[in-house]
């Protein structure tokens, strides 16, 4: 298992291009397409858009190149497709982070309701809590009751404000009654690390990037948030299980390009995102990283648009409740 995770982390070693295969004029897509990713290479979201990139490519006949656009909490990424042409050869992927901004910064470049059109969700993820491994205890009860002992005292990692695992420490001190300690990183990568070297407690993280320390043993799995356990984690309760069932937060991944990019362009787009998320092969090394792609009846821009405006108060009161003040994006 854990080889093969590293062999899909190798893929994020930099830039790839994929030569065309298909019928690019019929799409309306006439040239190169870059997929930015706002985060690290080597990160949850950067192996998801390689493992979708590849594939994508193949049907919409065109080269798809990565391009990580990371700092500001995302939001250089998402301004650069903001204001990208609205012809379909730029397209984000992001999580909760593009719903969060609003919340978090003054001085967005860019209108995160009026300036993204949904095209399509992509995965489905549980977050799992994991902890040192020199937090007293012998199974995760013991861990979570150290939390509930330790409350603010507790230190969680997080890869920036507003961030799925910010967020998720957020709900969990919001339900269990205290405010957590932050540390903040450049990214799950780094904090990952410090976890490893005993050097910070806790981290609410991808299972994507967590999963491997876990199944090594070298780091606590305390928690996850999905309805039931992974078969990859199989000794990994779910919060309900634990008696948290208020912690229910799942992140999920959403392809966007700007506002007023032509419908058939974002129907083709879409097209090659539906084929590549039903592959099985695909589907198989998503599982392989604790995440499934949605049913394909919510895959429609429609049923994408309808989630992010659900999920954006959501987000906001998550925010507004961790005591973040808004502030300007480096």
């Amino acid at each position: 298992m854990i080889a093969r995770i590293i062999a899909i982390g190798l893929l994020a070693a930099g830039l790839f291009a994929v030569a065309p295969v298909g019928h690019a004029n019929a799409q309306g897509i006439a040239r190169q397409i870059t997929l930015v990713v706002p985060y690290s290479a080597g990160g949850g979201t950067d192996t998801v858009a390689r493992l979708i990139g590849n594939h994508m490519s193949r049907t919409l006949g065109q080269p798809i190149v990565i391009e990580n656009v990371v700092g500001a909490g995302g939001t250089r990424a998402n301004e650069r497709v903001a204001r990208s042409e609205p012809n379909g050869t730029t397209v984000l992927i992001n999580h909760v982070a593009l719903l969060a901004a609003p919340s978090l910064f003054i001085n967005l470049r860019y209108d995160t309701v009026k300036d993204f059109e949904a095209v399509g969700l992509v995965n489905n993820a549980p977050m799992l809590l994991v902890g040192r491994k020199s937090i007293p205890g012998a199974k995760p009860k013991d861990f979570v009751d150290w939390i509930k002992s330790k409350g603010s005292a507790a230190n969680f990692a997080h890869g920036g404000v507003g961030t799925n695992s910010h967020l998720c420490g957020v709900m969990m001190g919001n339900v269990l009654g205290f405010k957590p300690t932050f540390v903040a990183y450049r990214g799950s990568n780094p904090a990952i690390t410090d976890l490893l070297a005993g050097q910070i407690d806790l981290l609410w993280d991808q299972v994507t990037n967590a999963l491997p320390q876990v199944e090594a043993g070298s780091l606590h799995g305390i928690a996850i948030t999905s309805t039931e356990r992974l078969p990859e984690l199989k000794d990994v309760p779910t919060t309900a299980e634990l008696g948290m069932p208020e912690i229910n937060y799942t992140m999920w991944h959403g392809l966007y390009v700007v506002k007023g990019t032509p419908k058939e362009i974002v129907a083709s787009i879409n097209e090659a995102l539906r084929k590549a998320v039903a592959d099985p092969e695909i589907v198989a090394k998503l599982k392989q990283l604790g995440s499934v792609p949605f049913p394909d009846k919510e895959m429609s821009p429609e049923a994408h648009a309808k989630l992010f405006a659900a999920d954006l108060p959501r987000v906001a009161k998550l925010v507004e409740s961790s005591g973040a003040k808004p502030s300007e994006a480096q």
